[in-house]
């Protein structure tokens, strides 16, 4: 796609290779770049850095924005451990994290409010979402929670400690992000999103000698990976879903550097290493135990670490020995940034450079088959027979869900029992098919029984009263066992795993057998081509119904439910 006079969101600009990325960036000509990052004094002194570089672009050509992205967008200039140990904040945070999406906590996330006011369409993702999910490490968590049960601990103290381990869970996480990613994005209409990832380990295996702990592989390393391997396969299915934005993502598997290399002080997590001396004479004596912290601090001498550096972003600063170890050849080696940013521009124009890993998932799995499809028919055939030889119908069984999936099936069961053919349906009117399915009912104890035991109840046709079997699917149990049923449930409830025997609904299935009867007749049959799939033929002319075709129709149509690619 064009870049020229389009909005482009850099996630992460003010890292290494978000600054390679937005310098590349404007030789395309956007209209605008939105600069990010976590900080606010690191997207504003980007800012002016690019203004000197580039002084002949308009004033409001770079717009900053910092913050969060994983958070509700109150919280995107917090302290993670702020949030945690604030009790209202924390549940917040959890509620965000666990709960199904909802309009409430997709409209107060922060990375909605950005797409929302910026409308980008294209986003640049160069953040380093897997360390930063990764590295809050359920670990230690898991430690400080094993060290509260082992104290006696009150009520309090255990639920504070579980409920950070809650907030720290990893999965969750991504897949809150990508779900909120994917609707903000949809809602700005978003062209193309291509993420810079990672290997987790710069491309070596669990043999890596690079490691954050006396641990060989390190797990919070190793659950970066994870985390990296997570959000992949979730990008995989973004890019196959119909209607969302081209997805694409570069991970290089390698170190990245650098900034810049100069002499100075060596910072730590951003802030200086004060140096401490200890005479030989004051060396620990080694006995019975060895405290990891000293109850009294030793003093620090007034000077900073200061010494020669290579800034690599976001991996950290190294000394020439480290940086020398880590990218001699046969070790982590090394990628400069602006190889991955000359890559993502490519592949924005729709370039090929052979490192889209969503594109190598798509050519590397295993895509459906012609014999399978072939076998299909004989499938279905061999089922049809055996309903005929028994006697019975095989509509559904909740067991592949979700529980809407059932009662569209059981519903139009019951129409086409009552009612035959599509043409036939249509042309009765929805009380006389309602008093049809109310009588089959009554009389067919089997059938009744067949679907609310699967967790299927029925709502008949006053809209009041429920047949149901011991178990329900919809609503689900989650951990109430009364549910107020205030205006507007029951309409939700039905339409998500209740047979509904109301008008309204019955006044529905006939637009949808509408819908496919115009669409099919709309084919003309002198066309034999392969253009169209779903003729009247594919419909056995509307003379008899096929309720796992009409429903997967259905799926496509309503649910925006097809397959993206095949």
């Amino acid at each position: 796609m064009d870049i020229r006079n389009k909005t482009v969101l850099v996630l992460g600009a003010w890292g290494l290779v978000g600054n390679a990325i937005t310098r590349k960036l404007i030789a395309e000509k956007p209209a605008k770049i939105i600069v990010t990052s976590l900080k606010k004094e690191e997207a504003l002194d980007y800012i002016e850095k690019l203004k000197i570089d580039y002084p002949d672009l308009p004033e409001n050509y770079f717009v900053p924005w910092w913050g969060n992205i994983f958070v509700r967008n109150e919280f995107k200039d917090m302290n993670r451990f702020d949030i945690l140990n604030d009790p209202v904040k924390r549940r917040l945070l959890m509620h965000d994290t666990m709960e199904e999406l909802n309009d409430d906590i997709l409209h107060n996330s922060s990375i909605y409010n950005l797409l929302i006011e910026h409308k980008p369409a294209i986003i640049i993702d160069a953040i380093n979402s897997a360390t930063g999910i990764a590295y809050q490490d359920v670990y230690t968590t898991f430690r400080n929670v094993k060290r509260t049960i082992e104290k006696n601990p009150t009520v309090e103290a255990l639920t504070e400690e579980a409920e950070k381990m809650i907030c720290t869970q990893y999965i969750p996480q991504i897949i809150r992000h990508i779900q909120i990613l994917y609707a903000s994005m949809n809602a700005v209409e978003t062209e193309i999103y291509l993420k810079i990832g990672t290997s987790g380990t710069g491309g070596m295996g669990l043999n890596i000698p690079y490691t954050h702990s006396e641990e060989k592989p390190s797990r919070v390393l190793l659950s970066k990976s994870c985390v990296a391997g997570a959000h992949t396969l979730l990008l995989f299915l973004m890019g196959r879903t119909p209607e969302a934005a081209i997805t694409k993502e570069i991970k290089p598997t390698a170190a990245i550097a650098w900034k810049k290399i100069d002499f100075g002080e060596v910072k730590k997590a951003g802030k200086s290493i004060d140096l401490v001396d200890v005479k030989l004479d004051d060396a620990v004596l080694l006995e019975d135990t060895l405290k990891l912290s000293l109850e009294k601090q030793l003093p620090f001498t007034g000077e900073k670490l200061k010494s020669v550096f290579i800034d690599t972003g976001e991996n950290g600063t190294f000394s020439r020995g480290e940086f020398e170890a880590i990218t001699s050849q046969g070790q982590m080696e090394y990628v400069t940034p602006e190889e991955i940013a000359d890559d993502a521009i490519f592949e924005i124009l729709g370039g090929n450079t052979g490192h889209d890993i969503i594109n190598a998932l798509d050519n590397a799995t295993l895509e459906p088959t012609y014999r399978a499809g072939f076998m299909q028919h004989f499938a279905i055939e061999r089922l049809a027979e055996l309903e005929k030889e028994f006697g019975t119908d095989s509509v559904a069984f909740e067991l592949l869900g979700p529980p809407r999936l059932s009662k569209l099936l059981h519903e139009l069961n019951l129409l086409r029992k009552v009612g035959g053919g599509m043409k036939e349906i249509i042309s009765e009117s929805a009380e006389t098919l309602q008093s049809r399915i109310v009588e089959l009912l009554n009389k067919n104890d089997k059938l009744r029984s067949e679907i609310i035991s699967i967790g299927i109840p029925i709502l008949l046709p006053d809209g009041k009263s429920l047949l149901r079997a011991n178990m329900i699917k919809i609503p689900p149990f989650r951990g109430e066992n009364e549910l107020e049923i205030v205006p507007g449930k029951i309409d939700l409830w039905a339409h998500d795993g209740w047979v509904d025997l109301r008008l309204k609904n019955i006044e529905k299935w006939k637009k949808r057998l509408q819908d496919i009867i115009d669409e099919a007749e709309m084919y003309p049959e002198s066309d034999t081509s392969s253009l169209h799939v779903r003729t009247k033929r594919y419909w056995n002319n509307f003379e008899s119904i096929e309720i796992g075709k009409v429903v997967s129709w259905l799926f496509i149509h309503e649910e925006r439910g097809k397959r993206g690619k095949a």
